[in-house]
């Protein structure tokens, strides 16, 4: 049973995700809190949660303090930003400061229970929309790269699909018959990806989904 804690400072907003993971299956809230201070005042040794529900703009205390106190006195609780920012500057920020993943309240609650199944099981989650608004220029302003792990969670499982081929000798007609596609659509899949990866050859991305775990040797 993996413990939730809520951190979010509209009372009916909390309220209400707290009745939809509880009714996921394998979850429990274990508490909520308005802001960061409240949430290190219930915070109890014995009953840590695995995964902090972090919202941004709080008061006393907002996201970003919150999740940098967390990182420095309990990095093994993982943060799950829940916010209305989609901005890169706000996600990146949070990335510096230890999330582990980015929703934005507009999602569905579907994808709230991905979320938290990928963030258990693989420690990382970003939406797509986030994702596309980070991914472009973040390896210039973390101060370590973009983990290939991050990098991988965005793609489309079309690309996904066509980068596993892409580590066969097959050619790229080969693998557009086999993927009962057009050569031009799988020109477009490997041009998108040379941009998405920032590589500029097959063994780029070969290389990449190796990195990435995609495929194994």
């Amino acid at each position: 049973m993996k413990k939730i804690a809520l951190v979010d400072d509209h009372l009916l907003l909390r309220n209400g995700l707290a009745v939809v993971i509880n009714s996921y299956e394998g979850y429990r809230v274990v508490f909520e809190a308005g802001n960061g201070i409240e949430f290190i005042q219930k915070l109890k040794e014995n009953e840590l949660p695995d995964i902090v529900l972090l919202d941004i703009s709080m008061p006393y205390m907002n996201g970003y303090e919150t999740a940098e106190w967390i990182k420095k006195n309990y990095p093994s609780i993982k943060v799950l930003v829940l916010s209305m920012l989609e901005d890169e500057r706000s996600v990146i920020r949070m990335l510096q400061y230890g999330a582990r993943g980015y929703i934005t309240k507009g999602s569905d609650p579907k994808e709230l229970k991905t979320a938290l199944d990928t963030l258990s099981k693989k420690g990382m989650y970003f939406n797509q929309l986030v994702y596309q608004n980070l991914v472009g220029n973040i390896r210039n302003q973390l101060a370590e790269p973009l983990d290939d792990s991050i990098i991988l969670m965005g793609l489309k499982e079309k690309e996904k699909d066509f980068l596993r081929r892409t580590c066969s000798d097959k050619s790229l007609k080969e693998i557009a018959a086999d993927m009962y596609l057009s050569p031009r659509t799988i020109d477009d899949y490997r041009d998108t990806l040379f941009e998405k990866l920032q590589v500029t050859s097959r063994t780029g991305l070969v290389l990449f989904a190796i990195r990435a775990g995609l495929v194994k040797l």
